[in-house]
């Protein structure tokens, strides 16, 4: 088990202002985190980034782990805090910190696009049997809402004309969809599909990803059955 930093090795490392906000990031994130990732939220070139990722390591305060995506070419390096290094006040809550052990672990044992997508959809299936309403689109801005998702229902246009399409203003699980996004962005789709399926009436025809050219969105198409609540 690695040993905790002592207060003047933790001192030094973090008495640099760049230094200091990249261990900020790591702390307060639910999942590991790349150079890249670092760069880009604070506004760093990577190789910058880098020599600073070496001396917080130096210090014992970082820990880094190869991932191969099985891509030609050298293995992405993920980063987080080392065991006993201090939080600092910046730990995730708990329960975004076991969202994320519990992504890694999905990731880990080999969970696939489906696999997430048949699991969202179970529980989209028990929210929608809750719902206070009869038209599948109401349940599942209700439902979008309740998450957090703050759900912008409009009039859908070209090739859905006549559907209606949710945009999603926030994302409460935007950490995790950076670093999981084929887990979780299809855990997300699953669960609108499970509530508009067991609500009945429509149907999703669209899912936008946060890395899809669009805002993250779903499109509804329903029946005008679904004018009755």
């Amino acid at each position: 088990m690695a040993s905790q930093p002592d207060e003047l090795t933790v001192l030094k490392a973090l008495g640099d202002e760049t230094r200091y906000a990249m261990y900020r990031e790591l702390a307060s994130s639910t999942a590991p985190l790349s150079a890249g990732d670092l760069a880009d939220r604070l506004g760093l070139h990577a190789n910058t980034v880098r020599l600073h990722l070496d001396r917080l390591r130096d210090a014992g305060l970082i820990e880094a782990e190869a991932v191969h995506r099985g891509t030609v070419g050298r293995p992405q390096h993920l980063y987080f805090l080392a065991d006993g290094a201090p939080g600092l006040g910046f730990d995730p809550p708990a329960h975004a910190l076991l969202a994320g052990l519990l992504a890694s672990l999905a990731e880990r044992v080999g969970a696939d696009p489906d696999d997430a997508a048949d699991t969202g959809h179970a529980w989209g299936t028990e929210a929608g049997k809750r719902a206070r309403t009869r038209s599948c689109l109401r349940a599942l801005d209700d439902e979008l809402a309740q998450l957090g998702f703050e759900p912008s229902p409009d009039a859908a246009d070209g090739e859905y004309e006549g559907a209606t399409r949710i945009e999603f203003l926030h994302c409460p699980f935007r950490e995790l969809a950076e670093a999981y996004p084929e887990l979780v962005c299809n855990l997300h789709r699953g669960l609108c599909e499970g509530v508009v399926d067991q609500v009945g009436g429509g149907r999703v025809e669209e899912f936008a990803t946060l890395y899809d050219p669009e805002p993250c969105h779903v499109t509804v198409s329903v029946g005008y059955d679904e004018d009755r609540t």
